[in-house]
């Protein structure tokens, strides 16, 4: 039961009331506000940006509630130490949102692991094709084009991943790791000749891709609502009315070539783990497809592949046969949480049992492993901007 909602937004937070029928005296426009009364109900969400994690966990973890965060934990190594060390001392459970660790694939992949099916692994291949048209809407004109106002992609996009990475070397710490990346296309010297600084004023937007009319406004016409074109009509009803003066005056509407954004649009990172295990994440913009991620695991005894939401293979080297195991999405069928291939449905399923239990086992991403993965994620891209191979502080 839902009880309570502090959100900036007037809209958000009355339709929140609406649907939950929540009092009047549990809602707040800012979660200060609620941190300050006693405490009123088990366990809170914090969806906050980015940069503003830290404080909330904080505050709510002192007060004893149980705390299901958005993945990042935090932007920082100080801030996500900082939320695990309140956390464990109030002894309130903490899940982070990797949702993909609840994944119908990612949960057949380790089992598979567990049961030794490709013997002892070696190396692991990931890739993660992010989409073209969702970085440019996400990475490019939105919340997260900008380090400063959230942070740096790895972090941002594919701390799910290296998380992933982590999880499946079962326990065996990453001692070095290298990484590259750069910010590529997206760029003022990439602007077509003759293109406008606004796509509803751009003479050859019609040649461009990543053009918001093909993105928003054809879409809307077509009939569609939903991701990514509610995002930009947020507080107002999606219509070609609302959507045309979201592109006229909003983030949304502006060239992409002329966009205050920061974020590399493509990075690799090689991870070397304990016994001589290695690991090699690719996060790309231009792609097709958008988050069909693949992962091959090669085994001494065989090979395994898993990708976006199809059965995962096993290739035996002894007897030379192929076989799919099919994933189950039998939970899933009536439910609305069917996001991240119905993870977040099993992740949310998990924080409420684990609550209702008292039983923090039941929590796949909690404070601990969390912290290991961003630390992680923090060397990696160290590696990156000092251009050096690091040796990673979880191990030293």
């Amino acid at each position: 039961m839902v009880v309570g909602v502090a959100d900036c937004r007037l809209i958000a937070r009355q339709n929140l009331q609406m649907k939950y029928s929540i009092q009047d005296c549990n809602i707040f426009s800012d979660w200060r506000e609620a941190a300050k009364r006693e405490k009123f109900a088990d366990a809170v969400i914090i969806a906050t940006p980015d940069r503003h994690h830290k404080d909330p966990t904080v505050a709510f973890a002192k007060k004893g509630y149980h705390i299901l965060l958005e993945k990042p934990m935090a932007v920082t190594v100080d801030d996500c130490k900082e939320i695990v060390l309140v956390c464990k001392e109030n002894n309130v459970i903490l899940a982070v949102c990797h949702v993909l660790r609840y994944s119908p694939p990612i949960l057949k992949v380790h089992e598979l692991l567990c049961q030794g099916v490709i013997g002892e692994v070696v190396h692991l291949q990931h890739l993660e094709p992010v989409g073209f048209y969702h970085f440019a809407h996400s990475f490019v004109r939105g919340n997260w084009r900008n380090e400063q106002e959230s942070t740096f992609s790895l972090m941002a996009k594919s701390c799910h991943d290296i998380d992933i990475i982590n999880s499946l070397m079962f326990g065996k710490r990453c001692i070095k790791v290298s990484s590259f990346g750069s910010l590529s296309h997206f760029i003022k010297d990439d602007k077509p000749e003759g293109a406008a600084d606004r796509c509803l004023d751009c003479a050859v937007e019609k040649c461009c891709p990543y053009s918001a009319k093909k993105l928003y406004l054809e879409g809307v016409k077509n009939g569609k609502k939903g991701w990514p074109i509610s995002v930009i009509c947020e507080g107002s009803t999606v219509d070609i009315e609302s959507v045309t003066k979201a592109l006229r005056e909003g983030p949304y509407g502006r060239c992409v070539y002329e966009c205050d954004n920061d974020v590399v649009t493509h990075q690799v990172v090689n991870m070397e783990f304990e016994e001589g295990v290695t690991a090699a994440f690719t996060m790309v913009a231009f792609t097709e497809k958008l988050a069909s991620r693949k992962i091959t695991i090669y085994g001494t005894e065989g090979e395994l592949s898993s990708e976006g939401q199809d059965p995962v293979t096993v290739f035996d080297f002894l007897t030379q046969t192929k076989t799919e195991y099919p994933l189950d999405y039998s939970s899933i069928q009536n439910t609305h949480l069917g996001g991240h291939g119905g993870a977040d449905y099993y992740l949310m399923d998990s924080f409420i049992q684990a609550v209702a239990e008292n039983n923090p086992s039941l929590i796949r991403t909690g404070p601990e492993e969390t912290l290991l993965s961003h630390l992680l994620v923090f060397d990696a891209e160290r590696s990156r901007r000092e251009n050096r191979v690091v040796f990673c502080a979880n191990t030293e």
